[in-house]
């Protein structure tokens, strides 16, 4: 699986104008290769979070050559932002949750979770073992947390993306769980540093794979 992270930022005086074009982006549902994609504010930053996941590189690859610039025109987005940042690459994990399959977890998700990791040299192969053995788990036990992948963005950087049920159950999560699992990791050990978001899903800007149309499937 290949997952991309896009920042954009946003004015407050385009907001509007920005919201309305990515709810535009329904039209890739069709694309071959999608799995789905969601975003939404994240607000202390100012910028607007789109988080899409394609079943291999290959299948991404070839919707940026051949569609990506077609719908991005469609959607009157141009000039709604000021600045951009993107990021992609291979799925190295997956995080199992309450949901069997990760298009089901992120068609009913309300919250996107991404924490952006940065490794110390020599710590990236502990790192992940840490994310399987502790905090995979752990958010699992927690309840509400959907379905997670782990992003390798590059040899240092990593996302790791959890779907949440609700802001309720991971707030819970944060207060009942995750001081325990944090004490366990041992995070100082494997990171140089670590961007935390939190990004409450704009439901109507969630493209959702058209399955029938062969998405999907890569």
């Amino acid at each position: 699986m290949w997952g991309k992270w896009i920042g954009c930022r946003v004015p407050v005086a385009s907001r509007e104008r920005f919201g309305s074009g990515q709810r535009a982006w329904a039209a890739i549902g069709d694309a071959e290769g999608l799995v789905g994609q969601v975003g939404g504010w994240d607000g202390e930053r100012g910028h607007a979070r789109i988080m899409g996941l394609w079943s291999g590189s290959e299948s991404y690859g070839r919707f940026m050559r051949e569609r990506h610039d077609e719908v991005f025109a469609l959607t009157g987005q141009e000039g709604s932002f000021t600045a951009v940042e993107t990021a992609a690459g291979e799925n190295v994990l997956d995080l199992a949750g309450e949901t069997a399959d990760l298009p089901g977890a992120l068609a009913g998700a309300e919250l996107l979770r991404v924490a952006d990791c940065r490794v110390l040299p020599g710590r990236a192969e502990h790192f992940l073992a840490v994310q399987r053995r502790v905090w995979g788990p752990g958010m699992a036990a927690a309840g509400g947390m959907r379905a997670g992948v782990v992003i390798r963005l590059a040899p240092d950087r990593y996302l790791v993306t959890t779907l949440w049920s609700s802001r309720a159950a991971h707030d819970r999560y944060r207060t009942e769980h995750f001081p325990a699992l944090h004490a366990r990791a041992g995070l100082p050990e494997d990171l140089r540093s670590t961007t935390g978001h939190l990004i409450p899903l704009e439901r109507d800007w969630s493209v959702v794979a058209d399955v029938s149309a062969g998405a999907g499937t890569g």
